[in-house]
């Protein structure tokens, strides 16, 4: 006997969401504390720095840096277009002339004495951060963004690719044991969190891009339709950055696993409010969880059972592998070596075996399992 390792996937009718949104580099930020916010709401704003283009100036009319100097008809802080006048030249008693014009739109930021050259900058790229949930801003944080906060229900999944997205809840499916095959994704999909049971097929996830969905949410998934879908393997370090038109939270496992009850007979129970959800996930330390989150109103009096921060584990326990090679797989446990013992990478640690669902034995970390609720 002994405690496993539980991340704690959480699954939960009501409880106050905290999301820090911070940019990337130092900028401004928007809001005031209090705010009320929408997913939308723009937090915070900062400024990327263009390129600067040198223009050789002196190098093109064929004059000496210090000489092209009069040559050059702006000024630093001018605004250019792409083909302005930058400098010029007249020969043969004006007969023929010579220009530099500027090759991008910017600002004159620099005009060398030393080099006869001219540094046009462009414009900067607006770098913004959205609240991404819907609720009220609990701290601003200086120049850099904000903590919102908002009372939701949140469920959090065990694998998920995509970004930050946004939509209503469409159940799909009549029950957590039925696949999401492409009959049941229509038009109606369109802007829409869509919901299955077990599985996704590769098809079905085609056919809710093309409807224009924003999500899928489901039980499983086989490793090939998700390589399929995003057009290479992918690792289970970090997700959340792929370039795919919706975003996949997975609640379970690989393969083809009904969804958790509870998560179905939650998400079920908010079909058409609006939820904010993020496949982004990290495995290793830092865990980051994919995530669907649905402000409310009011907090919810009925809580559905959260996982506890540690579970006894024995032998018959059903288990979930959330490290590779197995991850994302169901299995029980069948042996508790109480010896530690040497793994793959060196370490040596206690162990225990288990049967997967597929029927293979394997040995693994016992940190690198969590306990499935009955």
């Amino acid at each position: 006997m002994g405690t496993a390792y539980t991340p704690g996937l959480k699954v939960s009718a009501g409880m106050i969401v905290r999301k820090t949104r911070r940019l990337p580099l130092k900028g401004k930020a928007l809001v005031s504390v209090g705010d009320e916010v929408t997913p939308d709401t723009v937090v915070a704003l900062a400024e990327l720095p263009g390129l600067m283009e040198n223009v050789p100036v002196a190098d093109r009319l064929g004059l000496e840096p210090g000489d092209a100097l009069s040559a050059i008809k702006v000024k630093l802080g001018d605004k250019v277009e792409a083909g302005s006048l930058l400098a010029e030249t007249h020969s043969f008693f004006g007969l023929f002339k010579s220009e530099v014009k500027s090759p991008i739109a910017g600002t004159v930021e620099m005009i060398s004495e030393h080099t006869g050259r001219v540094g046009v900058r462009l414009a900067p790229t607006p770098v913004q951060v959205k609240a991404y949930v819907r609720g009220r801003v609990a701290e601003v944080i200086a120049e850099e963004g904000a903590v919102i906060e908002t009372r939701a229900a949140f469920i959090q999944g065990i694998f998920g690719v995509g970004g930050e997205r946004a939509g209503e809840i469409m159940v799909a499916v009549d029950s957590p044991a039925d696949p999401l095959d492409e009959s049941r994704i229509g038009p109606e999909a369109a802007g829409k969190v869509v919901v299955g049971g077990s599985n996704v097929s590769g098809s079905a996830l085609k056919k809710a891009c093309e409807m224009g969905a924003a999500a899928v949410v489901v039980g499983a998934i086989i490793d090939k339709d998700l390589t399929d879908f995003l057009g290479f393997d992918i690792g289970v370090a970090i997700t959340g950055q792929e370039d795919v038109d919706l975003t996949l939270i997975v609640t379970e496992g690989f393969g083809s696993i009904p969804m958790a009850d509870r998560t179905f007979r939650l998400l079920k129970s908010l079909e058409g409010q609006r939820a904010s959800v993020n496949g982004a996930t990290q495995i290793r330390a830092g865990v980051i969880r994919p995530e669907v989150i649905v402000p409310l109103d009011t907090l919810s009096a009925e809580s559905v059972a959260e996982p506890t921060d540690g579970g006894r584990l024995e032998v018959g326990s059903d288990i979930r592998v959330i490290r590779e090679p197995y991850f994302g797989l169901l299995g029980k446990v069948v042996d508790l070596p109480p010896e530690p013992r040497p793994i793959e990478s060196g370490a040596t640690v206690r162990v225990l075996e288990a049967e997967l669902q597929d029927g293979r034995r394997v040995i693994v970390p016992r940190a690198n399992v969590e306990i499935m609720e009955k």
